[in-house]
C-alpha cells in the first residue's frame, strides 16, 4: 500500500490581500463551477470570428459571449421550458432574437 508523501503547501493568502498570486487575476465576482460541453466546429469557428480581437484592440473570449448569452437568456424571462427538443429551443431563441420587420 502506497503512503501518500508529506508536501509542502503555501500558505493560502486571501484574494484581495496581500501579494496576488501566480496566474491570471481573479476576474469573477462570484462562484463558479468549470464544466465541459461539446460545440460543433461551425459553432467554434462562429464564436472565435465573434471574439476576435476588435478595432479598438479589445476583445472578449469564447466564455465570455457565451456567458453572456446565457446570462442574456436568463435575464429576458424567456420560458424554455416547453422546448421539446434542442432544435426547437434554438428556434425559440431565434425568433425572439431577430430585427423587428421594418
Amino acid at each position: 500500500m502506497k503512503r501518500a508523501r508529506a508536501g509542502r503547501r503555501r500558505p493560502r493568502t486571501p484574494r484581495g490581500r496581500g501579494k496576488p498570486g501566480p496566474g491570471r487575476p481573479p476576474v469573477h465576482n462570484e462562484t463558479w463551477s468549470k464544466v465541459s460541453v461539446v460545440l460543433f466546429d461551425r459553432q467554434i469557428l462562429h464564436l472565435d470570428r465573434v471574439a476576435a480581437r476588435r478595432k479598438d484592440g479589445r476583445s472578449l473570449n469564447r466564455a465570455e459571449v457565451i456567458r453572456a448569452l446565457i446570462d442574456g437568456l436568463i435575464d429576458s424571462g424567456m420560458d424554455i421550458t416547453a422546448a421539446g427538443s434542442e432544435a426547437d429551443l434554438r428556434a425559440r431563441v431565434a425568433r425572439r432574437l431577430a430585427a423587428p420587420s421594418r
